[in-house]
């Protein structure tokens, strides 16, 4: 009887063994070579897939490479910000597949195409798994799928109303000030002088988003800001690298850093938030001209819509995540672009002559109202052409959880999808034959009809229905800031400038931005 007792036990143990072998196996192998045969089959092209690291390895190495020096000055920047992409598009075309380890990668950059994966958000949602610290950044909006974001967006709507943005210009036009009275202590009116612009974007980019996110807690802002800064560089990292399941328990310096931040973070946020709530109990209006107001206010409004169920509204770790993600987005967006802009507009002089002398004869040396701003063709269009050669979002990722059809494609369960909104903004059957070069007058008709085949041609900051909620208040931030550095300023590119595009979350310039300022 212990005999059998004993075999039995060892004929489980093997049985066992063998399942999760197999199990193993299969995820580390098999999954990912039948995946390949599925898509070579339909006639797409892409790189083998290697055990366990894929394409990672080569990924990381071009990278290295490319990021190790500077590169000359020109627009044509794809091969030093995807090197290993570029590559694969060479050799295996426009769409075609790599691999991030296990995982099967779909790349994508022909406009139909793209068009399509941004218009069925339920299909194609945004990436989950990895290592999820990388979710301490935020869990807000943009991360939200299916009705979870349907809601999210209804409460966060208002706060992004244009009137509502009209009233943030003051905190636009404050922050921009302090910016532009620190460049005047540096440059005086008998000589020129060398400023990095790239540190006081970065400054200014925290203020902005500080003032109209929390108002007279903006103080506080600032630190939060700073600590996301902290925490996006360590994300920016572990994203690249392969993420062994339950490492992030792991008493590392990283690791117990990030969780410091996540935490001090929300802290603080939750302290500005309490605040405010005990005023409402108070029976106080909510103030409602920054955007902790309207998005608690909102909030309010749909719970009591719905006979005071909190389950129509945002709980506080909600708006906190969402507290969050105004900081990401609106240092991400403003800082970058206007950086880029006036490097752009520092080569092409021409161009910064004609933006001044528009901003001169529509504000003169006033201050520049939103109303006026928006009628700013000239400023529109540079803005726009700047956003088409270094986009926000130079790489937009989705992921499906069942086979899905894409235009003649059908799509494994377990894909990957990379909208390659870089190289869409610089292809020549698009764009045509000056797609690398810096040319507003393409938009002087506008948007819609920039491009040759039009639509889904300019996503900078994305499209379909999850279009960027803020993009009205980053142009509104940016075509402020440029037109008072316009009325003060003219700059040129100094020669200790180092063209560096390089994606950190989003494109940056990695060795800062060596400008030239004179003061007018």
């Amino acid at each position: 009887m212990e005999v059998m007792t004993t075999a039995f036990c060892v004929l489980a143990v093997v049985a066992i063994f063998l399942f999760y072998a197999w199990r193993i196996t299969n995820l580390l192998w098999f999954k990912p070579k039948k995946m390949e045969k599925f898509l070579r089959d339909q006639g797409l092209k892409g790189s083998p897939y290697k055990f366990f690291y894929g394409d990672l390895k080569e990924m990381e190495q071009m990278t290295t490479e490319a990021k190790s020096k500077p590169m000359n000055l020109s627009n044509d920047i794809s091969n030093r910000v995807f090197p290993f992409f570029c590559k694969l598009v060479s050799t295996h075309g426009k769409n075609c597949f790599a691999w991030m380890g296990t995982y099967l990668v779909v790349h994508l950059c022909e406009p139909n195409m793209v068009r399509e994966v941004l218009a069925n958000y339920r299909k194609f949602q945004k990436p989950r798994g990895g290592n999820p610290l990388r979710n301490l950044i935020s869990k807000g909006l943009i991360h939200a799928e299916g009705d979870q974001w349907v809601k999210h967006r209804k409460i966060i709507n208002p706060a992004f109303h244009v009137e509502k943005i009209k009233h943030m210009q003051h905190a636009v036009y404050v922050s921009c000030c302090e910016m532009i009275e620190k460049w005047e202590e540096l440059v005086t009116t008998e000589s020129s002088c060398e400023v990095d612009v790239w540190p006081f974007f970065f400054a200014f980019s925290a203020d902005v988003i500080s003032r109209p996110a929390f108002g007279s807690s903006f103080e506080e802002g600032r630190k939060i800001f700073e600590l996301q800064q902290e925490l996006v560089e360590f994300v920016a990292k572990i994203i690249k690298s392969f993420y062994i399941p339950g490492s992030r328990f792991l008493p590392t310096k990283t690791n117990r850093r990030m969780k410091e931040i996540d935490k001090e973070v929300k802290a603080t946020i939750k302290r500005i938030i309490d605040k405010r709530l005990v005023a409402m109990k108070d029976g106080e209006t909510i103030k409602n001209d920054d955007l902790l107001g309207i998005l608690l206010d909102s909030n309010n409004k749909e719970i009591k819509g719905h006979g005071n169920s909190t389950k129509f509204g945002l709980t506080i770790d909600q708006v906190i995540e969402e507290c969050k993600l105004f900081y990401l987005a609106g240092q991400e967006t403003t800082g970058t672009k206007l950086t880029w802009t006036m490097i752009l507009l520092s080569q092409h002089t021409d161009w910064q002559t004609r933006a001044r002398e528009e901003v001169l004869h529509v504000f003169g040396h006033k201050t520049p109202d939103i109303n006026s701003l928006n009628h700013l063709k000239i400023i529109n269009m540079i803005l726009n052409e700047v956003l088409r050669l270094y986009p926000v979002g130079s790489m937009l990722r989705r992921f499906i959880h069942e086979d899905t059809k894409l235009d003649n494609l059908t799509l494994p369960a377990g894909s990957l999808v990379y909208l390659n909104t870089l190289f869409l903004h610089h292809d020549k059957d698009t764009w045509g034959e000056d797609a690398n070069e810096f040319n507003p007058e393409r938009f002087s008709e506008g948007v819609s009809v920039a491009a040759r085949p039009g639509q889904a041609s300019f996503v900078s900051f994305g499209g379909g229905p999850r279009i960027c909620i803020g993009q009205n208040f980053a142009m509104l931030e940016m075509k402020m800031a440029l037109a008072m550095i316009l009325q003060r300023f003219s700059f040129e590119l100094s020669p200790s400038y180092s063209h560096a595009p390089c994606e950190i979350l989003t494109l940056q310039t990695q060795f800062g931005a060596h400008l030239i300022l004179q003061k007018l």
